[in-house]
């Protein structure tokens, strides 16, 4: 399993009946976890002395209830000197997917030591994580997300990292269809990063659905890799993408470029009971010595 295990800022408390306590920075959020199947005593205090606990509904999303939360604040990784705005919005999220860490630091080192500009291209990048992953340790990254508000607060966490001047390009746009504009083009990457929802509509009304399409946008992002590719990172929270369906993908479309590929769970680390919280997969492709 890949386990983000360097956060000082956060970490997951206790997880049982469904959620997951956690604490962000100086503030505690009660929030609702698939994965949580266990019925476990929740003796942290935390769980009554929660900022804030978003309750789901049995009729589909939920709602926030807040006991004395800002509406934003920050927290930092120190490992890639990263610092992260942080609200909560809808359908529980805050912002950032704490157990990506393990990613950024994978690619972070793979870039640091190529010995060579690197250029990286980060698909439904969301409020920018990998992106400033990726350009702290040195590369140019080219930023998509089709939510122009997504992308503008992937720009903030810029801001705060330090990271404002970075070369990065940030573009609000259907990634499929950018992804055939840059074959068009003829623009290459060293690497691909590409984070896909389950389920989401484009700037324009376009409808993804990832089981149909993750497989045909991996093949066209597979013509996008320079003569010298680094690495292809998929991320995926959708339960019937396992680790072994992302290591099949990316071994059948990269098995020309030699290599390895390595697919595992991705997980966070539970402080009160020792154990890890699964938090997807992720299937790395990474070139050869």
């Amino acid at each position: 399993m890949f386990v983000a295990e360097n956060w000082n800022d956060y970490e997951v408390i206790d997880t049982s009946r469904g959620e997951k306590l956690e604490r962000w920075g100086d503030y505690l959020l009660v929030r609702p976890d698939p994965q949580v199947i266990w019925d476990t005593p929740k003796k942290h205090r935390g769980w009554k002395k929660r900022n804030g606990h978003y309750h789901r509904s049995a009729k589909g999303g939920g709602e926030w209830e807040f006991f004395d939360l800002p509406g934003q604040w920050s927290i930092s990784y120190p490992n890639l000197k990263l610092t992260f705005q942080l609200k909560p919005f809808s359908f529980k999220h805050t912002g950032l997917f704490p157990e990506q860490a393990a990613n950024w630091d994978w690619f972070s080192e793979k870039i640091r030591t190529a010995g060579r500009p690197v250029r990286v291209l980060n698909l439904f990048a969301y409020t920018g994580g990998a992106t400033l992953a990726a350009a702290a340790a040195g590369a140019s990254v080219t930023h998509v997300d089709a939510s122009k508000g997504m992308v503008a607060w992937a720009k903030e966490n810029a801001r705060s990292s330090g990271l404002e001047d970075a070369p990065i390009r940030w573009l609000v746009d259907d990634c499929q269809k950018f992804v055939e504009r840059e074959i068009r083009r003829g623009n290459h990457y060293d690497a691909v990063i590409m984070d896909p929802p389950s389920y989401g509509r484009g700037p324009k009304g376009e409808i993804w659905k990832i089981e149909d399409a993750i497989h045909p946008l991996v093949k066209l992002c597979v013509s996008l890799l320079s003569e010298r590719p680094l690495f292809f990172l998929i991320n995926s929270y959708t339960t019937g993408l396992q680790p072994a369906v992302l290591a099949y993908l990316l071994g059948t479309e990269l098995k020309g470029r030699g290599g390895t590929v390595d697919a595992q769970e991705v997980g966070l680390p539970v402080s009160e009971s020792g154990l890890i919280l699964p938090c997807g997969a992720s299937g790395r492709w990474e070139a050869g010595a």
